[in-house]
């Protein structure tokens, strides 16, 4: 998986590229966190679920279910969040899509349980290209040669592009959509 802080780059690029207008700040910061919320399936370690298992690591916290499903509820709350319901489901859902992108590209791991077919089938999932350097589970790994190598790897692959992706959406807004 990439870092816990790296699940928020997209929401946050994306965010902040569109503007308060379109993506108000209640909003933003539902996205961040809805984007990092996947990963509190690690507590299952704890409860004795084996990281493979359909509840475990990378499962259905993952799946393409929990990603609609998600952001669905979360359109009751769009007064709240001061934007209107589609704008909030489709932002959420972007965000909460993203985290189990993102951790299909990394290096390591047993893949991501999309779970196309569950609770008929629960294969787990990787991208074509695994290029993001898995990100260690202790935090003192980080203070390593791998640890910086993961690091280097989130901010090629993922916040380098999302910055670029950021200044073209601000562009847009300030100079206009006729490009």
């Amino acid at each position: 998986m990439p870092t816990i802080v790296t699940h928020a780059a997209v929401p946050l690029c994306l965010g902040l590229g569109l503007g308060s207008r379109i993506i108000p700040p209640r909003l933003l910061l539902a996205g961040v966190a809805i984007a990092m919320l996947p990963d509190a399936d690690v507590l299952a370690f704890k409860l004795g679920v084996a990281y493979g298992h359909v509840f475990g690591h990378r499962g259905f916290t993952h799946s393409l279910l929990f990603a609609f499903a998600l952001p669905t509820l979360a359109m009751l709350f769009y007064r709240q969040l001061r934007a209107r319901a589609a704008t909030v489901w489709s932002f959420l859902l972007v965000s909460l899509v993203s985290h189990s992108l993102l951790d299909s590209l990394t290096t390591g791991g047993k893949g991501v349980g999309w779970l196309w077919l569950w609770p008929w089938r629960d294969e787990r999932f990787f991208a074509p290209w695994q290029v993001i350097r898995v990100a260690p589970f202790k935090l003192e790994a980080y203070l390593t040669a791998r640890g910086e190598a993961v690091i280097l790897s989130e901010l090629y692959w993922v916040w380098l592009p999302g910055v670029v992706l950021m200044l073209v959406l601000m562009g847009w807004r300030v100079w206009g959509r006729g490009w």
